[in-house]
């Protein structure tokens, strides 16, 4: 351990890891919760251009992947909210086009190869630049104050949109932030674990920790958890294995999530019993009933009435039961 924090890229990639472990599920349980868990993935196929922008202009390639996956993410948000039924297709188009247009702009820039596509691909702690740590902390600082500091309207806006419009949110303002912050988190993500896994980790520690958590706050911190740890040991992982971080760090969060599945069925039946036995209450104790009871004839049993009461009710003819002087025909008898 002492041997890989003397390497300066050692520090820098392990710094992004705790930046990408803490924004990719943070935005990540948002998708979750609307069903747009896949949403990652499509704009890692977007970014891929602006990764290949920045290769042909010569700048930063992960500032231009922000722009062109910002843009990326606006057009697919407009797409949803039409809800047009060809919308489907349109983002078909975008997420393709995008990953074809990344491959052929890095392959007709003079300072790319093969390595370098590789490493935005599938993620590389060798790649992890003083300038790249700066760009992710800054975007990481701006994704968790957005996504912690706005949480209530945000999983508003995921749980339910009409109601949210009526209690007069900003709906079409905040899906478009959440879409951009999704968009910003990709980026972010890609020199670690990949812009091909990106979206694994955005979503692999939100369901693992809803096996064990029972309300949306408790969920978001446990999968703020989870993707730490997972990114710090896959990154840790890579160097003494020699493999690429990402693949290592998506491969151990699911490892987490079998395992907590695992755990999550005996304690969903342990709750499940908790709650049935509140239900029924404190258990009523056993009270010995005495053999006689005040001002009740002996003998009678169940019959028994108290004292001073007749036996025979004025009326009744004797040997039959009451019931028999409540009919129609009865009644008339008794009165000749």
């Amino acid at each position: 351990m002492t041997e890989m924090l003397s390497y300066d890229f050692m520090q820098r990639a392990l710094l992004a890891a705790v930046l990408v472990g803490i924004t990719a599920p943070a935005v990540g349980i948002y998708l979750v919760q609307r069903r747009q868990a896949l949403m990652g993935d499509g704009m890692g196929h977007v970014a891929m251009t602006g990764v290949g922008l920045g290769f042909i202009f010569q700048t930063s390639p992960v500032w231009m992947a922000v722009l062109v996956c910002v843009l990326g993410a606006v057009t697919m948000e407009l797409v949803r909210s039409r809800g047009n039924q060809r919308g489907d297709i349109a983002l078909a188009m975008l997420f393709y086009g995008g990953m074809a247009c990344g491959k052929l702009l890095v392959s007709l820039s003079a300072q790319a190869g093969a390595g370098s596509l590789e490493s935005y691909l599938w993620g590389s702690i060798l790649t992890v630049a003083p300038e790249d740590l700066a760009a992710i902390a800054v975007l990481g600082a701006v994704v968790i104050a957005v996504t912690v500091g706005l949480r209530r309207q945000l999983f508003a806006i995921c749980q339910d949109e009409d109601f949210a419009r009526v209690t007069g949110l900003p709906v079409r303002t905040l899906n478009l932030l959440l879409a951009v912050m999704a968009a910003v988190t990709v980026t972010v993500a890609m020199r670690v674990v990949g812009l091909l896994l990106v979206s694994a980790l955005m979503v692999v520690p939100v369901v693992a920790a809803q096996q064990l958590t029972r309300s949306f706050a408790a969920t978001q911190a446990a999968a703020i958890a989870l993707g730490v740890v997972v990114s710090l040991a896959g990154v840790t992982g890579s160097y003494h294995l020699n493999v690429p971080s990402g693949p290592a760090i998506v491969l151990l969060a699911i490892a987490v999530f079998a395992v907590f599945s695992v755990i999550a069925a005996p304690l969903a039946r342990r709750r499940h019993r908790r709650r049935g036995e509140a239900d029924r209450g404190p258990t009523v104790c056993d009270v010995a009933i005495p053999e006689r009871i005040p001002g009740l004839i002996p003998g009678r049993g169940a019959d028994r009435v108290p004292d001073g009461i007749p036996d025979q009710i004025p009326g009744q003819i004797p040997g039959k039961t009451s019931s028999d002087t409540g009919t129609p025909e009865r009644r008339a008898g008794l009165a000749q």
